[in-house]
């Protein structure tokens, strides 16, 4: 269920002493879709509002709103000899790689994608684990043995989350039907509600009656479609049971906002490193949320399990494939 990483973030704040608020300058770029599409991104802005408010630092950020803008945020930024810049989402990977090589003094937190320099931290999740458990819940919670998935951007990475939900999904009920659905190729797949609503009331008239969602913004209009048709649906990344309580079974949280956090806190506290962090369940760095909105749909037996088999994911005793490592799931 959705917990703190305090053994990154905690110790990442206590050592905040090596530079003032006047030397530091933090700042984030989030990926098209804006840092309030409830999802991806405003995880990113919560974490860096948590640092604000910890330490009383403000920061910089850029929404960026074509793709064409994510190599000038970036430079601008560096040209503003800021400290250390979050870019959020693989969409910037690119341009993380030139800038950074043009301002070789500026550290660069990549998430979701991978850029090896020696100025870039590259922070990647195991998306298939957290969404392995929301897939058995989904099966767990199905009365027609049929549930579905709305993608965003047809790209490796939702694949991963589609992946991780089918094999959870069928290791609770071997012979469940699982939909997949994405929204579009395209960068604007992330920020299409009504399209998202589409799908959704496609794969609920098909026979689902749990859908889950990767798709950012678009999952909002699945989310709506569960509750007008009295359906269940998942949310993913932030935790989002609270946006229709009664229908959303649950959330597959992503701790974006930690990693946003931890990045801000290690460059003030002068413990930033390159290189890459891979943060999966054993991390706290993916899980499902439970809380008063959802607790009502989810029974003591369905938690159980999921704690059952999130221990045994830690311990290495469950697989899951992941999809971006091209081991199952050949959609």
């Amino acid at each position: 269920m959705l917990r703190v990483m305090t053994g990154l973030a905690v110790l990442a704040l206590a050592g905040l002493s090596t530079a003032t608020a006047a030397e530091f300058r933090p700042g984030v770029v989030y990926g098209i879709g804006g840092k309030f599409d409830k999802s991806f991104n405003e995880a990113a802005y919560q974490g860096a509002e948590a640092f604000k408010e910890k330490t009383g630092i403000a920061y910089l950020e850029f929404e960026i709103n074509t793709a064409a803008q994510r190599e000038q945020a970036l430079r601008k930024m560096a040209r503003r000899e800021t400290s250390v810049i979050v870019a959020v989402g693989f969409g910037l990977a690119s341009s993380v790689e030139v800038v950074a090589a043009e301002y070789p003094e500026t550290k660069f937190t990549l998430i979701d994608a991978v850029v090896e320099a020696p100025n870039v931290q590259s922070v990647v999740f195991k998306e298939e684990e957290g969404s392995f458990l929301v897939g058995m819940l989904a099966a767990m919670a199905s009365k027609t043995g049929r549930v579905g998935f709305v993608g965003g951007m047809d790209i490796p990475l939702i694949r991963k989350f589609a992946c991780g939900y089918e094999q959870g999904a069928k290791h609770v009920a071997p012979e469940i039907q699982v939909l997949v659905n994405m929204t579009g190729n395209t960068p604007e797949a992330w920020n299409d509600p009504t399209k998202g609503g589409e799908l959704a009331r496609s794969q609920f008239d098909r026979g689902a009656d749990v859908v889950f969602a990767a798709a950012g913004g678009t999952g909002v209009g699945v989310y709506q479609a569960a509750k007008d048709l009295g359906k269940l649906a998942i949310g993913v990344d932030s935790n989002q049971n609270h946006l229709h309580p009664g229908t959303m079974l649950s959330s597959m949280v992503k701790r974006v906002d930690v990693a946003v956090r931890e990045a801000f806190a290690t460059a003030q506290a002068g413990t930033w490193a390159p290189g890459v962090t891979v943060l999966g369940l054993a991390e706290d760095g993916v899980g499902w949320a439970l809380d008063e909105h959802n607790r009502a749909l989810v029974s003591a037996e369905m938690e159980s399990s999921l704690g059952a088999a999130r221990a045994e994911i830690v311990a290495g005793k469950i697989a899951v494939a992941d999809y971006s490592a091209k081991n199952s799931c050949d959609y």
